[in-house]
């Protein structure tokens, strides 16, 4: 029988021993809450608080999505999570022609203020935690979000969430990009600044590598590239002039969670600890909150099927089990219909109940980092971290992240793992449980969530009565100022913020942005 290995492609042995540990792991794990943070970021983890329970929604009108996140909070969801449409998260407004038959499809459309408060009506902006998956256009939703708590009385810096951001792993992995590369690294450092001064409890970015690993990255890719870019982010805002410990600390991370458990739990503590020394050794850091690799774990949706999908009820909770084991600040389950279409109500309640088992049945709780001087843990823990440690040298070979994207490095050694995963499937080498293995004759008739084509006519007479109602004359002079400082060096936060304030939609602004900064056009490699 040929040797199992993990997904990263370490052969796993089928027995550990002390021989497997490395000689000084008490100094390479270290307390949980101490440096260099293998074992947790926080001395107590759960055994104070559980983690963050966050359900990914948002489908349709903003009418629709706001009916969602109130029955997700009245069945105990912690923070909302917000899903955008295609549009918004390219940065058009929904009667642009571009936007034609995608509009509410993937997520909801938000194309103004008007949209904004809508979204959050009734919602305590003040007590809640929201986490908005938006790249490109993610300072437009970030400062929404904050005049419509600006009009509740609710001060920035009484906010909580988090805006994913990052811009780098677009080029990558997912392609929502809308600036070339040095405009958008300007935009993100100017929202980390805008976010210390005005919104200080805000995590700026949520440096991702969950779409790398959809886009078939291995536990060690996702880790290494997500890492490689968190340095080039922090080195643009250290050349805008702001130090360190001033930004780091709000920084955050997002990853995926597969269903091999074990080595899931390694991933995250190698991850903890590689950055832990980035921060110190290479960039000076101080703040322990700077070293502290905080992040979000949503499940795998690229290990969900549409066969059997029940089935999915399962992976998930193995899924959100490493998480938790791995040490996750907050957690996404995903519904067991989404490789089918959008979550249905009781799917999305069903996918909550499994963190709250998770949380409250078992005794993952009791103590932190029960793991830890595991045999095979701690041997995969430093495999992983080597691995990461050897790609991310590879990626600084090309000068910076950036460079290596240009170069299409990251992409292609993605593209490689996707493509040897799926002959893997294809021969049956890699069993996927309902889909090449254990199948069924016939699969039992399924109704799921659709999207009402009609919101596209109806989003567009909305944007269409606040062109007509809103002064046209101070949302010009808004933009103005908004190119005036994307032009030169200024803030771009503070006009864009009056352009929204004024009622310029989420459109006008990214097309404000496009007349100075132009936009990213791949170079096509054969």
């Amino acid at each position: 029988m040929a040797q199992r290995k993990t997904e990263s492609g370490f052969p796993v042995k089928p027995v550990y021993d002390q021989s497997d540990l490395p000689g000084d792991i008490d100094k390479r794990t270290g307390r949980p809450g101490e440096f260099p943070y293998t074992r947790g970021v926080y001395p107590t983890m759960y055994t104070s608080r559980p983690w963050t329970m966050r359900q990914y929604a948002g489908f349709g009108t903003a009418t629709e999505s706001n009916a969602r996140y109130h029955q997700l909070l009245e069945h105990g969801t912690m923070g909302l999570s917000v899903a955008f449409d295609l549009p918004t998260q390219m940065g058009y407004d929904s009667d642009d022609p571009v936007a034609h038959g995608e509009v509410g499809k993937v997520g909801v459309a938000i194309d103004s203020l008007a949209d904004m408060k809508t979204l959050f009506d009734g919602i305590p902006l003040d007590k809640v935690s929201t986490s908005m998956t938006i790249n490109a256009p993610g300072s437009v939703l970030l400062l929404l979000y904050q005049l419509v708590a600006e009009e509740a009385g609710i001060p920035g810096s009484a906010l909580n969430g988090t805006i994913q951001n990052d811009i780098l792993k677009e080029y990558i992995a997912r392609g929502t990009y809308i600036f070339p590369p040095k405009p958008s690294l300007r935009l993100v450092a100017d929202t980390f600044a805008y976010c210390r001064a005005e919104v200080p409890k805000w995590n700026t970015i949520s440096i991702s590598g969950y779409h790398m690993a959809e886009a078939g990255a291995t536990p060690t890719q996702e880790i290494a590239f997500t890492l490689a870019n968190g340095v080039d982010y922090v080195r643009a805002a250290i050349a805008a002039g702001l130090a360190v410990d001033d930004f780091a600390p709000r920084l955050s991370f997002f990853f995926v969670a597969r269903t091999t458990l074990l080595e899931e739990v390694a991933k995250f503590r190698a991850a903890r600890r590689i950055w832990a020394r980035l921060m110190r050794d290479e960039f000076g850091a101080q703040d322990p909150k700077s070293m502290m690799l905080r992040f979000h774990t949503q499940t795998a949706g690229v290990q969900l099927t549409a066969q059997q999908p029940e089935v999915n009820l399962v992976r998930v909770a193995v899924q959100g089990l490493g998480a938790v084991l791995g040490g996750t600040q907050s957690l996404h389950t995903n519904s067991y219909d989404e490789a089918i279409a959008l979550p249905t109500e009781k799917a999305a309640r069903l996918a909550l109940r499994t963190q709250q088992v998770l949380a409250y049945e078992t005794d993952l709780t009791a103590t932190v980092d029960p793991f830890a001087g595991s045999y095979v843990v701690e041997a995969m823990t430093d495999e992983i971290e080597a691995g990461a440690l050897a790609l991310m040298e590879r990626v600084a070979s090309y000068g910076s992240s950036v460079d290596a994207i240009e170069a299409g490095f990251q992409k292609n050694e993605i593209e490689t793992s996707a493509y040897r995963v799926a002959q893997e499937i294809d021969s049956g080498e890699r069993v996927v449980v309902g889909l090449n293995r254990f199948t069924i004759a016939e699969e039992e008739p399924y109704e799921p969530l659709r999207v009402d084509p009609a919101i596209e006519a109806a989003q567009a007479k909305r944007l269409a009565a606040i062109r007509e109602s809103r002064d046209g004359a101070a949302v010009q002079a808004a933009l103005a100022e908004l190119k005036r400082a994307a032009q030169g060096t200024d803030n771009v936060l503070y006009p864009m913020r009056e352009a929204l304030r004024a009622y310029a939609t989420v459109g006008e602004v990214c097309n404000a942005l496009r007349e100075v900064w132009g936009v990213y056009r791949p170079v096509e490699r054969f």
